[in-house]
């Protein structure tokens, strides 16, 4: 099951949307006039499209009677990666929602984004986005979907979406999920989720799609960070040489992953010459960084002795 899936309740007549997976193996539904329902996962059931065509022509004649509100799907919209062989994945976008999606999708990192597929997606269906070989997983870097959400009905206007996402191997290839809409087996991410919930609840009690790393509000990434307390913070002069240190280091790191999860070639650090315990720590954490490619004295004439490159995968 999925977010975005129709089910019915299996002691009810009720059908409804799934909206959101609950800790203690509960599914969220929303029904009739949006009113949302927890529910046992057992106790509800998929209804496919081709058992809704079947008996929609069977039903005996009613009375006319006045009709509930429409239950529209407005959460299911993935990115899903189909395996092909052990070599080699297939890239899909995946509409599981009752909207209409224009969208594009691209790869790479400013100024050098590529196109990999674009278009508009009805309700409940996808679209191939192409050909990933796994052997270059850690080079894939960063995707970005960027979606609008139309309906032929009067509605109330949607936010754009804009997701990036830079999946590690330690979550893609943990699980696979079955793929909506394709009903495959695959590695599946939610585009257009709520706040995710903590991963011990998910890994306990849910069968949903995994969440990607996600970059919501990242500042674009600085080809050059300088490390100097004095730049760091105002009051660095009450500051001791342990709390210097812990600014430093914590202003690096959070600076590096930025620059990954950007999809930057490079990123240059100056930490001074001084008594070298700055450079040192930093050389330390970035020989065992799995996303960087390696790590040198940035150029002499510029930066002089107190400042590394690094280059990242």
């Amino acid at each position: 099951m999925n977010i975005g899936d129709r089910v019915r309740l299996v002691h009810g007549r009720e059908e409804g949307i799934i909206t959101k997976f609950l800790p203690g193996d509960i599914v969220e539904v929303e029904i009739e006039d949006g009113f949302r329902i927890p529910v046992q996962k057992r106790e509800v059931a998929l209804v496919s499209p081709e058992e809704k065509n079947r008996f929609r022509g069977v039903e005996p004649a009613q009375t006319e009677r006045p009709r509930a509100s429409e239950i529209v799907a407005n959460q299911g919209l993935y990115l899903a990666f189909i395996p092909v062989n052990d070599r080699e994945m297939t890239l899909y976008v995946i509409n599981n929602t009752d909207w209409d999606i224009p969208f594009t999708l691209t790869n790479g990192a400013e100024p050098h984004f590529r196109s990999l597929a674009a278009g508009s997606l009805k309700g409940r269906s996808s679209l191939k986005a192409g050909d990933w070989l796994v052997k270059d997983f850690e080079s894939w870097g960063v995707f970005t979907v960027q979606a609008l959400f139309s309906r032929p009905a009067f509605m109330q206007l949607r936010a754009p979406l804009e997701k990036k996402l830079r999946f590690r191997a330690a979550t893609f290839f943990k699980t696979t999920q079955r793929v909506p809409v394709l009903d495959k087996s695959g590695h599946l991410f939610q585009l257009d989720g709520q706040e995710p919930v903590r991963a011990e609840q998910l890994k306990a009690s849910l069968e949903g799609a995994p969440k990607a790393d996600t970059l919501p509000d990242l500042p674009k990434p600085e080809e050059t960070v300088d490390l100097h307390i004095e730049k760091l913070s105002r009051d660095f002069l009450a500051m001791d040489p342990l709390e210097i240190l812990d600014l430093q280091l914590k202003t690096f790191e959070k600076a590096l992953e930025n620059a990954i999860a950007h999809g930057v070639d490079e990123i240059t650090f100056i930490h001074g010459v001084g008594n070298g315990t700055l450079r040192t720590e930093l050389h330390r954490k970035l020989g065992k960084h799995p996303h960087v490619a390696y790590f040198s004295d940035a150029r002499k004439e510029k930066f002089g002795y107190g400042a590394t490159l690094v280059r990242i995968k």
